[in-house]
Formats: C-alpha cells, structure tokens, sequence
C-alpha cells in the first residue's frame, strides 16, 4: 500500500469521521468499465437508462481536471437476522422483506454528510486552489470500480464489491477532486486478488436465476430491481420467486461466506426504524428500537397487511428521510400484494380473513400495477 503521507493523512481523517475503509484510486478508464458496454447491449439494464450515461465510462466527463478519486466504504451490517433465517419462519408468513440497507436513515443523506465533512477538511492539507465533488452514490459513476482499484476489494460473483474483513454490506462514496493525491495502490500493485473460488452459492441462491453467470447480473430478473426500480406491472412469471420480499433483495449477500463472520455495526442510523402504530398520526416519529409490545410496526420483517393498506399520505411519513420512499407509494403496495400472493396464510383463519378483504379492495385501484398484482394475489390464497 502506498505510504503516502497526504494519503494516509486522508484515510487517518476518513477513520475518525466513521467510515470503515477508504482508499484513493486515478480516474482511468479501467477495462470493468468499458465492459460496461457489453452489458448495455445485452439489455441487462431494463428501465435503468441512467446507467447508459456516456459519463459513467470516462471519469473526465462527471469533473472536468479531475484527478484523483477518493472511496469510502461505510458498514451497514446492523445485527438482525437475515432474509435466508427470517423468511424461513413458519411464524413469519404475514411478515415481508425490506432490504437490510434501508432499515434506518436514507443511506445517501449519512453518507453525503459524512463525505461532505472529508472534503471540507482537504484544504486542512492541501493549500494549493482546488476542485472536489462529492457523490454518496447519486453521480453518473460505478463507485464499486473505483473501490477495486483503491485496494478496497474485489468485484465478486454477484457483481458487488467483496471485502475480505467487511463482506458486502457496505455503502460506497466518492469524492472527486483536482487535486493529484498519490493512490493507495502504486504502479506496481494489483488491487486485491478475487477470494471467490470455486464458490457459486450466491447463484446457486438467486430465486429468479438474475445472476445469468459468474460476475454478471441481468438486472431485470433482480429482485431489487423487479421492487423498486420497475414503474410497472411486475412480470408474471417472476411474481411467485420473489417470495416476500417487498422492498429489494439481500439473499446473495446472506449467502456469501464472506459475510458469515463481517463484523456488525450499532451505529443508530442504520437501526431498523420502529414505532407505534396505534395511530396515523403516530407515522413519522421513528424510536430506533421498538418499546415493548405487539402495536409497534418495523421495517424490519414489516407486516404486509400495514405496507398494503397504507394511502400516499401514511407511505409518505412513514418513509420520510428512508431509502424505502425510492419504490414510491404504488410500487411498495404493489410489491406488498405479491408478497401477500406468497404468504400462504391457513384459510379460514382470522389472517386469512383480513389478507383477502384487503386485496378484494385493492383490485379496485386505480392504479393498475396495484389492482392486477392485488387480483394475482387473491387468486393465490383465495
């Protein structure tokens, strides 16, 4: 690793502000990014069209002069069970995933104040006049690249940056900047060395098959991308492999061995959010940890009956300052209505009752994708 003290002066600082890895890398045009075209071309990225962004393969484009790239890498890997446990309880049927990321706070608003704070500090060390832009995974780049060649990890076989104390279950920022910091990596270094193996439990755990082979994702088989980035109606052959999954998809990183022993993090920003629910008005007002009691909603393993039956207005405070509000209101019921297809509640039970009276008045909506996938699912269970 390069010794550099203007780099290690950065890291030291990256350290004290709370990231758990940081690393400078040169803003080339790595060959993982002109491969990105390939993969374009395959259609993999569906609705996506952002990643087309002829920015994303030349660095040059997002910050004219730029020269240097710094990465950081914040853990998010709070301590609840994961998706492959909890959606494998007998007791859970009524219950939905929502991605482990989206928990606590939106991850771009910690990030970017975090990053912002990195930038800020620069003219602490570097008097010379210069440039520095902060994305905290909102800028027309491939974050994970950069990270490779900061020395941060390797890109693994479910395409996401792999760290051999970390895991997976970190955010990614950058800042870009003018100024010419010596990368973490010199000239004679390789970025580390792909851990994977012969190990393929990521694809070989992938219920709708989106990891196509090894390294490449076709996103529009992604459970992630079917919950959240998808505007319409959810293809019909892949509603049933997305089990109760209602708000993206963890099971590749659940299954990784790499994440088996990844150390935890307390941080409260990424706690699951919990809170009352004895009232509407109630939504909004988020204790990191529930207080006792069965009338607390969480987002983590929610109720589906909640995420169906909620209006824009109660989807609106319950996920102010949340990644979740990304899906939009018609998204997350829509999402919520297939899960509610795969939950097999026991007929003629009370939760059975409750789940076909909810979907007999959503397949009334207006909103299309709400109403079919609310119909799929009362055929389901009915």
């Amino acid at each position: 690793m390069n010794k550099s003290s203007e780099t290690a002066w950065i890291i030291e600082r990256a350290s004290t502000l709370g990231f758990d890895l940081c690393g400078v890398a040169r803003p080339e045009k790595f060959s993982e990014l002109e491969r990105m075209r390939e993969w374009l071309d395959r259609g993999y990225a569906g609705e996506m069209t952002y990643l087309a962004d002829p920015r994303r393969t030349d660095p040059q484009g997002v910050l004219h002069g730029i020269r240097s790239v710094i990465v950081c890498a914040l853990n998010y890997n709070s301590p609840s069970a994961r998706s492959v446990d909890a959606l494998q309880s007998a007791e859970g049927g009524a219950h939905g995933w929502i991605s482990r990321y989206a928990w606590g706070q939106d991850y771009h608003e910690v990030l970017q104040q975090k990053l912002k704070s990195l930038a800020g500090s620069l003219s602490e060390r570097f008097a010379a006049p210069f440039e520095a832009r902060v994305y905290a995974d909102t800028g027309p780049l491939h974050e994970r690249v950069f990270a490779k060649h900061a020395g941060l990890g390797w890109l693994g076989k479910n395409t996401l940056l792999l760290n051999s104390r970390l895991g997976s279950c970190f955010f990614l920022g950058v800042i870009l900047t003018t100024l010419d910091i010596p990368p973490t990596l010199d000239e004679t270094e390789m970025p580390p060395p792909d851990l994977c193996g012969s190990c393929t439990k990521c694809l070989d755990a992938c219920p709708t098959g989106a990891l196509v082979e090894p390294y490449v994702m076709d996103s529009r088989l992604c459970i992630s991308y079917l919950t959240i980035e998808l505007r319409g109606s959810i293809p019909e052959i892949l509603r049933e492999p997305m089990g109760r999954h209602v708000f993206g998809c963890d099971i590749c990183q659940d299954v990784c061995p790499w994440n088996r022993r990844a150390p935890v993090t307390l941080a409260e920003e990424f706690q699951p959010r919990a809170f009352p629910s004895a009232s509407p008005e109630q939504h909004g007002q988020f204790p990191s940890v529930a207080g006792g009691g069965a009338e607390v909603e969480s987002l983590f393993f929610p109720r589906l009956e909640w995420l169906a039956d909620m209006n824009e207005e109660q989807f609106r405070a319950a996920f102010r300052g949340s990644a979740v509000k990304r899906t939009k209101w018609r998204g997350l019921v829509r999402n919520a209505c297939i899960a509610l297809g795969n939950s097999a509640p026991v007929r003629g039970s009370r939760e059975h009752e409750r789940a076909c009276t909810l979907l007999r008045r959503l397949s009334a909506s207006s909103e299309a994708p709400i109403a079919e996938s609310a119909q799929w699912a009362l055929s389901r269970i009915e």
